[in-house]
C-alpha cells in the first residue's frame, strides 16, 4: 500500500500514466486551479466548502484514528469523512492549504513538500520546510514533483477544483483541509493525528481558549458597541468576508463583538468599493496587505489610505487602523494566526 516503497521503474510507470491523465502534453506544472492567482484561488468556494463533507464542521469536531496492525495501515476521521493512511506517516506534502502551513509550524512538523510563493518559502515557515521542495506555488500543484517524493500522505485544500483533487488522490491518499476559520480546532487534530502529536494540539487548542478569556476584559472593554471591521486588499480590491471566515470567527465568535450588516449578509469572500466601506463606517479597521497579493498594485495600500473617501471613515480619522497585525499571508482562522493576532490586538488596543 505504502507509495514510498515502490520502485524506480513503478514510480516512473505510474507518472507516465499520471501525465497522460491529467491530458499528456501538459508540462509537469499542470496548474491545478487555471487563470487563477495563487491568493486568491476560489475564494468564493467558502460556503459551499462548509457545506459538504470535506468542509467547515464548527462543532469543532476533532479528528480520530483506528489502526490495522496488520495491514500496517490505519484509519483518520476528519469532517465526516473516512482516510487510510500508513500507521506511520512519515513523508507529509503539502498543497494549496495554507491551514495546514500554519498548523505544521505550531506543532513543529516538517513535510517533505510545501507551497511557495514567487518560488520561495514564506520566511515565516523557515523553522519547518528547513527539509522541505518546493511542489508548486499554492495553486498550482507540481504532479511531477509530488510524485517523485514519494508522500504518504497529502494535504490539499478544499478549494482544489475536483479534476486536481483527483489526480493528487492518484499519487497518495489525498486530505482536503478545510479553508473554513470554524474548522481549526479539527484542522490542528488532523495533523495532529497523523504525526503522533494529538496531546500537544490539544493543549495548544486549550492554551488558546485560555488566552481568549484572559484577553476578553481588556478588548471587549474597548471595543464593546464599536464597529470593527477586518479586510484584505488584494490585487488592488477590498475584500470582506462572512463571519465565519478570515479573523472574523476571533472578532465576533472568540470575542463576541457585534457583527455589522455587511459581513452579516457576505456569502463569501466579497469585493467592496470604498464607498462602500465609508457606508460601513467602521470605528476600528484591521487592514491585511500584502506584496504578494498585489504583484500589480503595489502602491494598493497607499491609495487607499489616502483617498478623500475613506480618510471620512471614522476608524481613519480616529486613528483606529491597524495595518498587518500579523503576518500579511496569514489565513487568519488557523491556530497560529488566532494566537498571533490575539496577541497583537492586545499589544495595539488594551494600553
Amino acid at each position: 500500500m505504502r507509495k514510498r516503497r515502490l520502485g524506480a521503474a513503478i514510480v516512473s510507470a505510474l507518472f507516465l500514466i499520471l501525465l497522460a491523465a491529467c491530458g499528456g502534453g501538459n508540462s509537469s506544472d499542470t496548474k491545478g486551479a487555471a487563470g487563477e492567482t495563487p491568493a486568491a484561488a476560489n475564494e468564493s468556494n467558502e460556503t459551499a466548502a462548509s457545506s459538504n463533507g470535506n468542509g467547515a464542521n464548527s462543532s469543532g469536531e476533532e479528528a480520530s484514528a483506528s489502526t490495522g496492525g496488520e495491514t500496517g495501515e490505519r484509519t483518520i476521521e476528519y469532517l465526516g469523512q473516512s482516510y487510510t493512511v500508513p500507521a506511520r506517516v512519515e513523508r507529509i506534502v503539502i498543497t494549496g492549504s495554507m491551514e495546514a502551513h500554519e498548523d505544521a509550524l505550531v506543532l513543529d512538523v516538517h513535510p517533505v513538500g510545501a507551497v511557495t510563493y514567487a518560488g520561495k518559502f514564506p520566511e515565516r515557515f523557515a523553522p519547518i520546510t528547513d527539509q522541505a521542495e518546493s511542489i508548486g506555488e499554492k495553486a498550482e500543484p507540481n504532479f511531477e514533483t509530488i510524485l517523485k517524493l514519494q508522500p504518504d500522505v497529502i494535504l490539499g485544500t478544499t478549494k482544489f477544483p475536483e479534476e486536481v483533487k483527483e489526480q493528487l488522490s492518484k499519487i497518495a491518499t489525498l486530505i482536503p483541509v478545510s479553508h473554513i476559520a470554524t474548522d481549526w480546532e479539527a484542522n490542528l487534530m488532523l495533523l495532529g493525528e497523523l504525526t503522533g502529536k494529538q496531546d500537544l494540539a490539544k493543549q495548544v487548542i486549550d492554551k488558546y481558549k485560555a488566552e481568549v478569556e484572559a484577553a476578553k476584559p481588556a478588548l471587549v472593554e474597548k471595543l464593546k458597541g464599536k464597529k470593527v471591521v477586518a479586510i484584505r486588499i488584494r490585487s488592488g480590491q477590498l475584500f470582506i468576508y462572512p463571519q465565519t471566515v478570515f479573523v472574523n470567527p476571533i472578532l465576533y465568535g472568540d470575542l463576541g463583538l457585534d457583527v455589522p450588516e455587511a459581513v452579516a449578509a457576505a456569502k463569501a469572500q466579497e469585493a467592496i468599493s470604498v464607498e462602500q466601506l465609508a457606508a460601513m463606517n467602521p470605528d476600528y479597521l484591521f487592514l491585511q496587505f500584502s506584496e504578494d497579493e498585489n504583484k500589480d498594485t503595489q502602491n494598493a495600500l497607499q491609495d487607499v489610505l489616502d483617498n478623500p473617501i475613506v480618510q471620512a471613515v471614522t476608524a481613519v480619522k480616529e486613528g483606529n487602523v491597524f495595518v498587518n497585525l500579523i503576518d500579511p499571508l496569514s489565513e487568519g482562522g488557523p491556530a497560529w494566526s488566532r494566537t498571533e493576532f490575539l496577541k497583537a490586538m492586545l499589544e495595539q488596543l488594551a494600553k
